[in-house]
């Protein structure tokens, strides 16, 4: 069974950025982030791969400069934003965690799994 969990209006996230919201993963309280890259939206836990941090500074800024990867901001590693597959930096290889996401009514939700 599963549960959908507003995060935002589809049309209140801009080409290029991203929104955060309160997730549980593995268990515990974390924070993903949906992003809008080239049309499509896209899920992770706002997690470094390298270690434990967010990728923003808590100011919702994930994209690098030129808007083609996602950035964090503490290694400088960059992430496809499509695959969340790390292409440089100390977690190259590595992968963010992606989240399950919908749009319902216009409303992205996310896609959790109950018991």
């Amino acid at each position: 069974m599963t549960r959908l969990t507003p995060i935002c209006a589809e049309a209140d996230l801009a080409e290029g950025r991203a929104r955060r919201f309160p997730v549980i993963h593995a268990g515990r309280n974390a924070e993903g982030f949906v992003a809008r890259h080239h049309g499509r939206l896209v899920a992770f836990v706002n997690r470094c791969r390298h270690l434990p941090l967010s990728l923003d500074y808590g100011d919702g800024e994930f994209f690098s400069r030129d808007g083609r990867h996602l950035l964090c901001k503490t290694h400088g590693a960059l992430y496809e934003p499509s695959t969340g597959l790390c292409v440089r930096g100390p977690c190259e290889g590595d992968h963010l965690i992606p989240l399950e996401i919908a749009v319902q009514d216009g409303v992205i939700c996310l896609v959790e799994s109950v018991a």
